[in-house]
């Protein structure tokens, strides 16, 4: 008998789309993960929702904006304790308006200028610009708006700042008033004390964090090695001494007497050297009379002649001071025009000091080829030279900006540190001049300020360095000394120009390259790419504002120069020590320090800060005699007949 037949499977046939068949609808698929939950456990059901919500909160917690909105509104907390967080920018605008307030009272005409929110003379107000890249729409700022302090430039100082304008507040600037019949000029003490306090700021981060090295990194607390000679030091010699800060120059001489030795394996830059080095330790001999200066200078002097061993006698860019050996870069066996034509005044003083002529000969022999050579263009000068040939290279490119221009400058001073007797000297200077006008330059629009531009293969760029700042201040001194009073009326108006540079910028800080408009309608004079918007600190703008107020008498320029100073400490202090260059300067909020104080910020800049505001004209007078001058490096040699100036 068979055992019954059995069933290996079941079969079921649904039937309507009514009766429940499956076909992957998101509603199945809804109901299908609502299921699955429900399987799930009370307690993994809370672990999951814990470990979402902790995702959720660490999000929001890493998200940039958020924790820069909440920093910002713990640091008002801490320093305004009495009053609570608020989370809405405009409730704490009136804490920000109290960081933002200048070191010293305002007098009526400043209050005046800000209260429309401009910089700049009256007639040039409209040119304030928004923050943008090259084609960025200029407007003006509306009436009322108040400035915002960046959340995040933690390294300046602001609470310092208040502080220091609270102190300030007892040393107004009192304007000139008739009294009795008697006259009472504006005392300019507080400014004075105003630039040694920014020179012992910077001393004390490179004391701190970089002594006896190169250059102060003040962000990281650091330092930053170029040849391993000490350079922002011995750069800050003649400063401190012309500052009378005795202590910080002591210290300074001590480490020159027992530190500083040039017998080292190492190769620097013949021009850096020069101007920094050379020159600063002549000027130093020539104020102190202390011939521990002058044997360093001769030292290092003699330590950079094979540089002039080359087949053409023009210098190779690089000497190693130790082997006594010299090259050109890497890369190409070309030097600037610049760098060999900016060392004459270090060398020619060094040979008057020491009677030894070898220094002299080799730098006017220099000269001396350049005056002759062919490929200038109405006196204008290519940019590179090279050390094998002798020729110019890379023809058909010319302006007053970087690599070429303090060949123009040193032309004029070289013939007044020369008694006026070296007619071939004047005769490159006058011709050049003649070129700057001819060939670059303009007038911008719609304001019409006066700059000058570049030239390349007959095209014409709109472009201008600061470095190009150093042009009014040496046009000046050149009508000081006799010529063409139409070069000081051109003086004034691109002096004007650079305090625009300044002015025109969010943060009241030229960058170090503008473009300017030249086209009918534009809305704004100046427009700044983004590679050219950092700030290095730069001497030349305060150097022409010395030299036009010294010849001129008119106090705005001694303004603009408190303008400058005061954005200076407002945007590049660091608070632990020293200045900073920036990258940006048209962001207040955030202008991105690059953590590197430059050491002509104390050799220069700050120095032409305080000549620029003394009322003592016999403060390295200008007038002492035939042979006096001061260099584009600041630097001030005192001979026999007077005050000298190398740069």
């Amino acid at each position: 008998m068979n055992p019954p037949s059995r069933t290996d499977f079941v079969s079921l046939t649904l039937t309507g789309q009514g009766s429940g068949i499956y076909n992957n609808s998101k509603q199945w698929r809804r109901q299908s993960c609502w299921r699955k939950w429900k399987l799930l456990s009370r307690l993994q059901r809370n672990l999951i929702l814990f470990t979402v919500a902790l995702m959720l909160v660490c999000g929001i917690a890493t998200n940039p904006s958020v924790t820069e909105h909440f920093r910002g509104l713990a640091v008002v907390a801490k320093e305004e304790g009495d009053h609570a967080l608020k989370p809405v920018i405009h409730e704490v605008q009136p804490e920000l308006d109290k960081l933002n307030r200048p070191l010293v009272p305002e007098s009526p005409s400043e209050k005046q200028k800000r209260a429309a929110h401009k910089r700049g003379p009256p007639g040039l107000q409209n040119r304030l610009q928004k923050k943008g890249n090259v084609s960025d729409t200029q407007v003006e700022k509306e009436e009322g708006e108040k400035p915002l302090v960046n959340w995040r430039v933690a390294m300046i100082d602001q609470a310092t700042e208040r502080r220091t304008a609270k102190e300030a507040a007892n040393k107004v600037d009192v304007p000139e008033v008739e009294q009795e019949g008697h006259s009472h000029k504006e005392p300019e003490v507080d400014r004075l004390e105003a630039v040694r306090d920014a020179f012992r700021h910077a001393w004390k981060g490179y004391k701190e964090f970089a002594w006896g090295k190169d250059e102060l990194r003040p962000m990281s607390k650091s330092y930053g090695e170029w040849f391993g000679l000490g350079l922002t030091l011995i750069d800050a010699l003649d400063t401190m001494w012309i500052l009378n800060l005795k202590k910080e120059f002591e210290e300074a001489k001590t480490w020159v007497s027992t530190e500083l030795s040039f017998d080292k394996d190492v190769d620097v830059n013949l021009f850096e050297s020069t101007i920094r080095i050379l020159g600063g330790l002549l000027s130093t001999y020539h104020l102190t009379g202390d011939t521990l200066f002058l044997d360093k200078a001769k030292d290092i002097g003699t330590r950079l002649m094979p540089a002039f061993n080359t087949p053409s006698k023009i210098p190779y860019s690089d000497v190693n001071i130790g082997k006594g050996t010299a090259h050109p870069p890497r890369w190409t066996s070309d030097s600037t025009v610049a760098e060999v034509t900016s060392i004459q005044l270090e060398f020619r003083e060094l040979s008057r000091l020491t009677q030894d002529t070898r220094y002299q000969a080799a730098v006017d022999e220099v000269m001396q080829k350049v005056h002759k050579l062919e490929g200038k263009q109405d006196g204008l000068v290519p940019m590179f030279i090279n050390t094998n040939s002798g020729q110019f290279t890379h023809l058909g490119m010319f302006t007053l900006g970087a690599r070429a221009d303090s060949y123009y400058e040193y032309l004029l001073k070289q013939w007044i540190q020369g008694g006026k007797k070296e007619t071939a000297l004047l005769e490159d200077y006058l011709q050049a001049l003649e070129g700057v006008k001819k060939n670059l330059l303009k007038k911008s629009s719609p304001n019409r300020l006066t700059f000058v531009g570049e030239l390349s293969h007959g095209r014409f760029s709109p472009k201008m360095d600061h470095l190009v700042c150093f042009l009014p201040g040496t046009l000046a001194l050149g009508a000081h000394h006799g010529l063409p009073a139409e070069h000081m009326e051109l003086a004034k108006q691109l002096m004007e120009t650079c305090f625009q540079m300044y002015a025109q910028m969010e943060t009241g800080l030229s960058p170090e390259i503008v473009h300017f408009n030249m086209h009918e309608g534009s809305i704004g004079d100046v427009d700044v790419k983004l590679a050219d918007r950092h700030n290095l600190l730069r001497p030349e703008t305060v150097e022409s504002l010395f030299y036009l107020y010294r010849f001129t008498k008119d106090r705005k320029y001694r303004d603009w120069g408190w303008e400058i100073l005061q954005n200076f400490n407002k945007y590049t202090k660091v608070s632990t020590g020293g200045y900073t260059s920036i990258n940006n300067v048209r962001d207040p909020e955030y202008p991105s320090p690059r953590d590197k104080m430059e050491s002509f910020f104390l050799g220069e800049t700050l120095k032409y800060f305080y000549l620029l505001f003394s009322d003592d004209p016999e403060l390295l007078s200008l007038d002492k005699c035939s042979g006096s001058l001061l260099s584009g490096r600041g630097r001030w040699l005192r001979s026999g007949r007077g005050w000298r100036g190398t740069r």
